[in-house]
């Protein structure tokens, strides 16, 4: 199962440099349902100048059109960095099967770091989690983009 973590990881990371060109802080997601990409997505907040335009947001809404639903059951998100409040109620609510995530978001990570959006009994559909896969290259990809920012500062 590691193996097939490390694969669609490596395809979110691909999502998070092609935010990085952009200027975008590097998040991207890939939605997978029958081991295959069904939707991909990277920030795009400064480009389209919306706080809706999350990575995990962008691949939700590629996958549910790809599917014709939004109901995303079987299907699984795969996000370089832990997700927001917004995005972790999205993924609850597209009834995402499992999440897998790569480095943790003190600030504003939502699943384990500060709410634990997952978590709520009251709400009507589980998630699974699994944290930490690619950590190191997830957490480096960001590091980097803000030691670039502040270089040009």
């Amino acid at each position: 199962m590691t193996h097939s973590h490390d694969k669609f990881m490596r395809e979110a990371l691909k999502e998070a440099a092609k935010a990085s060109l952009k200027g975008e802080v590097p998040v991207g997601a890939v939605v997978v349902k029958d081991g295959k990409v069904i939707g991909r997505g990277h920030n795009l907040t400064e480009s389209k100048q919306s706080a809706l335009t999350h990575a995990e947001l962008m691949a939700i809404a590629k996958a549910a059109k790809k599917l014709k639903s939004w109901r995303l059951n079987d299907c699984d998100l795969y996000v370089t960095l832990e997700p927001c409040t917004m995005c972790g109620g999205a993924i609850v609510l597209s009834r995402i099967r499992n999440l897998v995530y790569g480095t943790t978001d003190p600030k504003a990570g939502a699943v384990h770091s500060t709410a634990r959006v997952m978590e709520n009994p009251k709400l009507n559909h589980r998630v699974t989690v699994t944290s930490g896969i690619l950590k190191e290259e997830c957490s480096k990809v960001l590091t980097d983009f803000f030691k670039e920012v502040r270089r040009k500062k």
